[in-house]
């Protein structure tokens, strides 16, 4: 069952920005309801090479159930820009448009729409907040998942990842849907319970610090642990690493077929030399198979310097880094009018204009690697594959729309990342290109609307 506090009838609508309901409101007095076109779309990648579009789901959840609940409307009942008429008409809302998106786990670039909603305009702003919530934050954690798991995996090996970033991510809500987001970019488990019951996650952990320092001595915690737990990692680094290490040997040892330790967990210090030192001393033994798994601080950037160093580290715990997305904690998502009453409308401020109308998004391949993304008309016959789908008709769920098992997306996200160039999948600070180009009915689109907005411009200044 999700976990989704978002979408408790009587506050789901008010999960919302003020403006949108100001607007609401004027929009109604002007009864202008006429369709329009909204776009959400990020503007620029910064330090990443391709996003990890995510969070579809919620969007789609939100929009199907959206409705103004007594206790809703009773609040706004309180707030002096709100009529009585209008929150009168507030108790029948419903979304009643049509959503274009991109499936979740697909790869997309800068100016490519990951949403496209289609409905009366009201209906459609009202959409905004919510949507770039949650689609932003998860396409966030998304992308920086899949560049961990892309490092883990540099060399070819595959290496488990598990997330532990509850503690540190920005709330409950943030937790969970960020465990969502990075399992569908390849991560292999999660330390997050909720996330787990929610989404059917793996689940993974065994002990802290804490554990050992309670015991009288670092072996007596072992051997309890180990006792309960037979299988278990245990995390030597409390102490003395390797002496940390020497006593799990002795201890498999002394216990035998009884405990078979699954491996240990370095958390501190030089990772790569503690990894080393405790392979030789675990080949030594005759313990090969006890894996040797790393935390503390990681991210794709040290994971890869690890593996350059020739750590020997079988997986990996990523917390902060990645619940947090420390390095790009945002994206610059927008969500802006690209047409109303059918006719194409966009935004002309530097660095922040839009394009205008209905579009389509084409991914072109050469010998199965994607090298262009073709951002059409909507009913352009454009070369290659169209990546939006419509997963809402008429306010209601389509089948391309349909929930589907996170496995499902999993595997889809596993597939077009392996469509994307190499290059773009390596974990170095400057993005390469990707070309992402306008057609040329869209480029015209651009330059009419652009004129039809000078001549206006110019008419009210006259």
């Amino acid at each position: 069952m999700p976990f989704d506090d978002q979408l408790r009838p009587d506050t789901s609508a008010l999960y919302t920005d003020l403006y949108q309901l100001t607007m609401l409101q004027a929009y109604w007095r002007e009864d202008m309801d006429e369709p329009a076109v909204f776009d959400l779309f990020v503007r620029r990648l910064k330090d990443r090479h391709y996003l990890v579009a995510c969070g579809l789901e919620q969007a789609l959840e939100f929009l199907e159930t959206l409705s103004f609940s007594e206790a809703a409307l009773d609040y706004l009942a309180t707030q002096d820009p709100f009529e009585p008429a209008f929150l009168d008409w507030l108790a029948d809302f419903e979304f009643t448009g049509d959503v274009y998106a991109v499936p979740e786990g697909t790869p997309v670039f800068p100016d490519e729409p990951l949403v496209e909603v289609v409905a009366p305009i009201g209906e459609a702003q009202l959409a905004e907040t919510f949507l770039l919530n949650q689609i932003t934050f998860q396409t966030t954690i998304a992308s920086k998942a899949s560049r961990i798991v892309e490092a883990a995996q540099l060399d070819g090996e595959d290496r488990i990842v598990a997330d532990f970033g509850m503690r540190r991510t920005h709330g409950t809500d943030a937790a969970v849907k960020g465990a969502r987001a990075a399992y569908v970019a390849g991560i292999d488990a999660t330390s997050n319970v909720a996330a787990g019951q929610a989404y059917d996650l793996p689940v993974t952990g065994t002990m802290a610090h804490s554990y050992v320092e309670a015991h009288d001595s670092e072996v007596e915690a072992f051997r309890a642990f180990s006792a309960l737990y037979p299988e278990t990692i245990l995390l030597v680094d409390t102490y003395d690493t390797l002496d940390g290490v020497r006593k799990v040997i002795d201890l498999m040892n002394e216990t035998g077929d009884e405990v078979q330790v699954r491996g240990i967990r370095l958390d501190s210090g030089d990772l790569a030399e503690l990894a080393r030192s405790s392979r030789t001393l675990l080949d030594e033994a005759g313990l090969a198979d006890v894996m040797i798994f790393a935390s503390g601080g990681l991210d794709e950037h040290t994971i890869a310097d690890l593996l350059d160093r020739g750590a020997p580290i079988d997986g990996f715990g990523v917390g902060t880094r990645m619940g947090t997305s420390a390095d790009q904690p945002a994206l610059d998502t927008a969500y802006k009018l690209s047409g109303y009453a059918g006719t194409p409308r966009m935004k002309l401020a530097p660095e922040k204009s839009n394009l205008p109308g209905r579009k389509q998004v084409v991914r072109q391949y050469e010998d199965g690697t994607a090298v262009r993304d073709v951002i059409a008309t909507e009913d352009e016959q454009t070369n290659g594959a169209p990546l939006l789908e419509r997963v809402m008709a008429d306010g209601k769920r389509t089948e391309a729309g349909a929930p589907r098992p996170l496995s499902a997306i999993r595997e889809h996200a596993a597939a077009r990342l392996d469509e994307l160039p190499s290059r773009l999948r390596a974990p170095t600070a400057n993005p390469e290109d990707y070309d992402v180009v306008l057609s040329d009915a869209l480029e015209k689109r651009v330059a009419d609307t652009r004129d039809a907005l000078a001549e206006t411009m110019a008419a009210e200044a006259a």
